[in-house]
């Protein structure tokens, strides 16, 4: 399940893992606030029961949705050209 929440200065998403099956190893949710010049993805450490934060360029995240159906390589975006 997920939410998207536009706020004043950012479109916030959560990510929450759900499960039927006591079995599944679930984990905390997952935060995304999208903001004009980054991209910022935070999710509670159950351990240290600290907020982990991990801070993305929007290039950053373009190349990480397109490695995500890649096979093994390297690899280089290229941009649009506006006609």
């Amino acid at each position: 399940m997920f939410t998207i929440e536009h706020e004043f200065d950012a479109t916030v998403i959560t990510l929450v893992d759900e499960g039927d099956d006591p079995r599944d190893y679930l984990r905390e949710d997952i935060t995304i606030q999208s903001f004009e010049d980054c991209v910022v993805v935070e999710q509670l450490d159950e351990t240290t029961e600290t907020v982990v934060r991990v801070v993305f360029s929007h290039a950053q995240l373009r190349e990480l949705a397109a490695a995500l159906d890649l096979p093994e390589g390297v690899y280089r975006l290229q941009s649009r050209t506006k006609a």
